[in-house]
């Protein structure tokens, strides 16, 4: 349990951690390069310390140099683990992994913890299949644990079925390069969460793969071609940056924020452009950013958040602190994250006052926050992160399950209390 004191006009310079997003690509790359590269920065976290594991059991090398991470890569030559590879709820770790152990040679299983084995992964397993590579959900539930029957990725022509998470997508283009011949993808229907690909697309370009991106939905990688030991800097997370903004954003006063650059492609730092509709102030601090609060418009407002998921819930918190509604739209995928997460913020905003309309796909929030509650976090690090943002400003807030953040931001309660 953890009370959150309120504060208000805070003046604050952060730096965040390093990004969750690049460094689980960034590490998957690097183990793949030939050769010894530096990671510069990166998140050290509970998701990224299972996905280090994971790529030691298949041949890397990952040692900690200071706050930097060495990796001596595996020139994409995978050894078999002796067990099953254990992500814990690593959503993006285990599907990024399946699509690599596909270049391996013998069986691999991947698996999680409770929560994980109800988060789908059959697109990518259907789409693995029409790569000729046999995979498939254990308990036939489209789930994890997942089963890979590995001889090399042969290469060729697949669909992917769009409309649940981008990173099935990454998982096919991180693994690709390797493949016995070109791959192509083309991805079906909705797909959401689009700037995670440029993502994956810088890291893949940074260690020397091409990839041919031949329209909006069209994807090709020519094969064999292999990634290259290198030195990369991550960025600061601009995910975990949001909580710290929406602090500016319901408290009043500054937040600068040093290491997450507005030039950033990162999709998370749309924040700044929603902060600005509702009355925040933004502008550049050095190499980084700031935000000067509070918020000024109250009127009605409605975003399609469908590209920019992680970024929703302290953006829901910061609507129960305007008086007109905020209509969060085509959000359908939250529902399959770390918590069913439109559930679980629709109930913990009525538990501080504020009134929400769930939908299957969006949400309608009317403030004002009044009051205090003990927040359920349903193990779930940013409904964690969120909530407390709401207990800067309202009295009698507490977080239950503070240890959660230890997912992706470890030292988030030390950065919090370092704002007033």
């Amino acid at each position: 349990m953890r009370p959150i004191r309120p504060i208000t006009n805070i003046s604050a310079t952060i730096r965040v951690p390093g990004s969750k997003s690049y460094t689980q690509r960034a590490l998957i790359v690097a183990a793949l390069a030939r050769g010894q590269s530096l990671l510069r920065a990166p998140l050290f976290s509970e998701d990224t310390e299972h996905l280090m594991k994971a790529l030691n059991s298949l041949g890397a090398h990952i040692h900690a140099q200071g706050a930097d991470l060495a990796v001596v890569g595996t020139g994409g030559n995978l050894t078999i683990p002796p067990g099953p590879i254990y992500m814990g709820n690593n959503g993006t770790g285990l599907r990024l992994l399946t699509g690599v152990v596909s270049l391996g040679h013998g069986t691999f299983v991947l698996d999680g913890n409770d929560r994980m084995r109800q988060r789908p992964i059959q697109p990518l397993v259907d789409a693995l299949g029409n790569l000729g590579v046999e995979a498939s959900c254990r308990d036939k539930n489209g789930c994890p644990p997942v089963e890979v029957a590995a001889e090399g990725l042969g290469g060729g022509r697949t669909t992917l079925a769009g409309g649940l998470s981008s990173q099935y997508l990454s998982s096919l283009l991180l693994a690709a390069p390797y493949a016995g011949g070109d791959v192509a993808i083309e991805v079906l229907g909705s797909f959401p969460s689009r700037p995670y690909v440029d993502m994956t697309l810088n890291v893949m370009e940074h260690f020397g793969a091409e990839v041919s991106v031949l329209d909006d939905r069209s994807f090709l990688v020519r094969a064999p071609q292999a990634y290259r030991s290198n030195e990369y800097a991550v960025e600061g997370d601009a995910s975990s940056a949001t909580y710290f903004m929406a602090a500016a954003a319901v408290c009043g006063g500054t937040v600068r924020i040093e290491n997450v650059s507005p030039d950033s492609v990162q999709g998370d730092l749309r924040f700044i452009d929603i902060l600005k509709t509702m009355g925040c102030e933004v502008g550049r601090s050095g190499k980084g950013l700031e935000i000067r609060g509070p918020l000024t418009h109250h009127g009605d407002l409605s975003f399609d958040l469908h590209d920019v998921p992680d970024m929703v819930p302290a953006l829901a918190v910061v609507s129960a602190f305007r008086k007109g509604k905020t209509n969060l739209k085509n959000i359908g995928h939250l529902r399959i994250k770390e918590s069913d997460r439109i559930a679980a913020l629709t109930r913990e905003l009525r538990r501080i006052g504020a009134t929400v309309e769930e939908k299957e796909d969006a949400m309608v929030i009317q403030g004002l926050a009044t009051r205090g509650g003990d927040i359920e976090c349903y193990n779930d690090h940013r409904i964690a992160m969120s909530f407390a943002i709401a207990g800067l400003a309202i009295e009698g807030v507490v977080i239950k399950d503070p240890d959660c953040v230890k997912k992706s931001f470890p030292d988030f309660w030390d950065k919090l209390a370092s704002l007033g």
